[in-house]
């Protein structure tokens, strides 16, 4: 009778381990899409045998517990990974938009301008006597101190639009510090109970990847299953169960939008903006506060050369009427940047025969500063007199071009490598409905088997019944 109740026992230990397992591909099916999954199984193993005298009597199988497959080398190198490609997708989207504001090719860009500016005083050259030449010459200029405005607020926009992203992404990276701080409460209530906490690890794990693309980070598991994550070299994110928030502000002097960081609630935040070197954040920083900034300057030299240039010559020469000239361009009131306030001057917008041409008084058709305006497109002023106005433009835009080229390139690069990163981790932590169709078919089978066991039993133990009835 012992013996027929330890066959009952087996099946029914059987049929629950089957249940369990049909659960677990179920699981997986249902988590099949699921962005960080790990496949799970069932571990089972032989259950404690029995004793009876000089005989080891086995007494089947148990499920010793749910496993999630996943290589965790792998994954840390993915989730490293991942973090480059945040930067260079995040960096060479920002300099795409760079590059647009200095388009020569499908645009009217500032090189154009600048040719047109000299052209239209070369134009005066030929012919100093015309109002008409006057007029296109006032016009180009008008037009060109209107590019440098375009390109100045382009740039600006772009800073200004780096700056909301700058907050989106701070709040976007405390929102998931604080929710790997409450899963490594999840997994160490779960483990200390000496049970895997798959479900919550993946989700932790996914969120380590996707932190690392917002931000560079280093993180640690310590005891109890808990992860540390640092940022920005000492910036601590997350220890144990406490997390603590990134803050956004922006900085009166620069006006630009800076990250500070506090150690403790009643600490003082301290900038952590420089230190920031990868993931999305570390790529539009590098051109907020790298490109950005110096293309600024460099348009802000190349207006006020040749505004200072252009004024120093037209100020020796004489008017249609043989007036001393003025200056040609001037500031705006109130302009914070040359290339942001540079104007044709009041006097010559309302009258183009204040317009400097000649040098010598009572002298028609002397067209002396005319040529010498025009003339200083080709002279070399710019970087020290090492360039021309053409050079220094040349160089600075080629240099957009090389750099927002390259970085495209890195994208794809990098891109690549995640795939290839991706397709390796499918391969081993990846759902396959193939191999959960076949086991679920093998767990039906166990089912149905043990099910037959007990059975067979149930009427082994009738029939002893009936035995003691005879």
């Amino acid at each position: 009778m012992a013996k027929i109740n330890s066959m009952m026992d087996i099946g029914k230990r059987s049929m629950m381990n089957s249940q369990t397992g049909l659960q677990t591909v179920a699981h997986n099916i249902a988590n099949k899409t699921t962005e960080g999954y790990s496949r799970q199984r069932v571990d089972q193993v032989t259950a404690q045998p029995i004793t009876e005298g000089r005989i080891q009597m086995g007494q089947g199988a148990r499920a010793a517990q749910i496993s999630r497959i996943n290589n965790p080398a792998l994954d840390k190198q993915l989730q490293m990974e991942g973090g480059k490609l945040g930067y260079a997708d995040a960096h060479a989207e920002a300099l795409g938009r760079v590059e647009q504001v200095f388009n020569e090719q499908q645009n009217k860009g500032m090189n154009q301008y600048i040719s047109d500016f000299f052209n239209s005083f070369r134009e005066l050259a030929n012919n100093p006597e015309s109002l008409t030449t006057r007029t296109l010459v006032k016009e180009a200029g008008d037009a060109l101190a209107t590019d440098f405005k375009r390109v100045e607020n382009q740039l600006t926009e772009i800073q200004r639009d780096i700056d909301a992203q700058v907050n989106m992404h701070v709040s976007e990276i405390n929102k998931m510090v604080k929710e790997i701080g409450e899963l490594n409460e999840k997994v160490a209530t779960v483990e200390i109970q000496g049970v895997p906490a798959n479900d919550q690890r993946d989700r932790r794990d996914l969120l380590l990847k996707k932190l690392n693309e917002k931000i560079d980070i280093k993180f640690s598991e310590g005891d109890q299953g808990m992860v540390t994550v640092t940022t920005a070299g000492n910036a601590m994110l997350v220890s144990g169960y406490d997390h603590r928030d990134l803050e956004a502000s922006t900085d009166p002097k620069t006006d630009r939008v800076q990250i500070f960081f506090k150690e403790s609630t009643n600490g003082l935040p301290y900038n952590i903006t420089d230190r920031i070197r990868s993931g999305a954040l570390g790529g539009i920083l590098n051109v907020r506060d790298g490109l950005a900034e110096d293309l600024h300057d460099r348009v802000n030299e190349l207006a006020e050369s040749i505004a200072s240039e252009v004024n120093s010559a037209h100020v020796q020469g004489l008017d249609r009427k043989s007036r001393q000239g003025g200056v040609f361009f001037e500031l705006e009131k109130g302009a914070t940047s040359v290339a942001g306030g540079l104007k044709v001057s009041e006097e010559i917008a309302s009258d183009v025969g204040r317009i400097a041409s000649a040098a010598h008084d009572k002298a028609p058709g002397d067209n002396t500063v005319a040529h010498v305006i025009g003339n200083l497109q080709f002279k070399t002023m710019m970087d020290d007199g090492n360039s021309t106005i053409d050079d220094f433009y040349s160089s600075e835009i080629g240099q957009v071009g090389v750099l927002a080229n390259r970085a495209n390139e890195s994208r794809k690069s990098q891109a690549g490598v995640v795939q290839q990163l991706g397709t390796l981790r499918d391969s081993v932590s990846g759902v396959s409905l193939d191999e959960e169709t076949v086991k679920m078919i093998e767990y039906q089978k166990s089912f149905d088997a043990s099910a037959r066991l007990i059975k067979t039993a149930d009427e082994m133990f009738d029939t002893v019944l009936n035995l003691k009835r005879m």
